[in-house]
């Protein structure tokens, strides 16, 4: 009996032996696929959330909507701008109104027989006063009356002008500026009132979802984290005793253990790690002075790699 004992635990730690030699034999690395983050550009409260970790969504789609209020008064604002600004540009092309000019030419025309009056009052006493009749006082009061009834009527004839054909060229300009201006901050609040939209920038699948509804989202925060379809690649820390058996561009084989799935895959890139943090393998078997490389390996048919869990542990012989 003892003897069975013996042979059956020796074959246990044969069997044993051979597991740790196989498992000496691999290198654990982790399931990578390039990262995402959306965010938000304006401030506001998440009103509605449109998808749920793990959801694939397409470029564009909607994933959440803000509530921002103040953009109401706002666009209120920039409309009433635009509205002003617009009637004081026509009015600056257009000139004066029917009315005001109906009521200028009714000044001219009282002006004009103001004028007339004048002129004729003064060709009388033109006559009178050669002869004598009358004193040189008398004369220059109506040629005063003359000349002033003479100037209005000047000045009513230019101020028909200008409103007939406009105000000056400049003051069009200016109230062009005005216009365009107000039309410019009204298109800033549609813009601004289009960012209420969270959109998905590219297809990825959601990872997580880093506010609830009610919370305040503040511009740049991070919103949601993402992944990239096809994207997915495997990444392996070795120690630089071992480079000259990875060379970039050597086709390999990438075993997952969780589905037993064997992937081939061709090394892409070979780089040193900077801080120890970025071990992806797990207890490397390394001497504290050999510096340690980081493979990254690239699978040749990417939509073989769509199903792989991210950060899921792969195995490379070495």
């Amino acid at each position: 009996m003892r003897k069975l004992v013996i042979v059956f635990v020796s074959a246990l730690l044969l069997a044993g032996c051979n597991n740790q030699s196989d498992v000496a034999k691999l290198i654990q690395g982790k399931v990578e696929r390039e990262e995402i983050a959306v965010v938000g550009k304006i401030a506001g409260r998440i009103n509605e959330i449109l998808v749920h970790q793990g959801d694939l969504v397409k470029r564009g789609d909607t994933l959440a909507i803000l509530d921002i209020p103040e953009l109401a008064a706002k666009k209120a604002q920039a409309s009433g701008a635009v509205k002003s600004a617009q009637a004081q540009y026509d009015m600056s092309v257009r000139g004066a109104t029917e009315n005001q000019l109906k009521q200028l030419n009714a000044k001219r025309s009282a002006l004009n027989e103001q004028y007339k009056f004048a002129q004729k009052s003064l060709k009388r006493l033109e006559g009178m006063l050669s002869d004598s009749l009358i004193p040189q006082q008398q004369y220059d009061d109506v040629f005063a009356k003359y000349q002033g009834a003479q100037a209005q009527l000047i000045a009513v004839d230019a101020e028909i002008a200008d409103v007939k054909n406009g105000v000056r060229s400049e003051q069009q300009t200016m109230a062009l500026g005005q216009q365009n201006r107000a039309l410019g901050a009204l298109d800033e609040v549609q813009v601004a009132e289009n960012e209420r939209f969270i959109l998905a920038p590219q297809d990825m699948q959601i990872e997580s979802i880093t506010l609830k509804l009610g919370e305040l989202a503040l511009p740049g925060y991070t919103l949601f984290k993402g992944t990239l379809q096809q994207t997915t690649y495997f990444r392996f820390t070795i120690p630089e005793s071992q480079l000259k058996n990875y060379e970039k561009g050597k086709a390999v084989t990438v075993k997952v253990p969780y589905n037993d799935m064997e992937v081939n895959a061709t090394i892409q890139h070979v780089k040193q790690i900077g801080a120890y943090a970025n071990i992806a393998s797990a207890y490397p078997d390394y001497d504290m002075q050999d510096p340690l490389y980081e493979l990254i390996i690239q699978p040749k048919d990417a939509h073989q790699a769509d199903s792989l869990l991210s950060k899921s542990t792969v195995t490379l012989k070495q």
